[in-house]
């Protein structure tokens, strides 16, 4: 029977895997990652184009419009404001991966 390999889900746990895998420090690791998290953030806040995380997929800010919704405790109709959210969608390839 194969071994099982155990992935990292912590962010300490994906900081030793990375610098492990880069032959760097843990320091160097955890720099390199709150840059990408940082480009993340800087691309997604540009509305119309987002980011693309290649083999990842795409980072991007959305805007909802204004809705009619229910409470479902009262199941009263109440309108809901239009506001900005972020959307993160899966290339193909990730998708495929993971689902097989």
């Amino acid at each position: 029977m194969a071994k099982k390999e155990i992935v990292p889900t912590t962010k300490s746990g994906i900081m030793a895997a990375l610098a492990e895998a880069g032959q760097i420090s843990k320091k160097q690791a955890v720099a390199v990652y709150d840059k990408l998290v940082d480009i993340a953030i800087k691309g997604a806040k540009q509305e119309e184009k987002g980011l693309t995380l290649p083999a990842i997929g795409k980072v991007k800010l959305v805007k909802r419009p204004a809705r009619m919704g229910r409470n479902p405790a009262t199941g009263e109709t109440i309108k809901i404001k239009a506001k900005k959210v972020v959307k993160i969608v899966a290339c193909k390839a990730f998708k495929d991966a993971i689902l097989g």
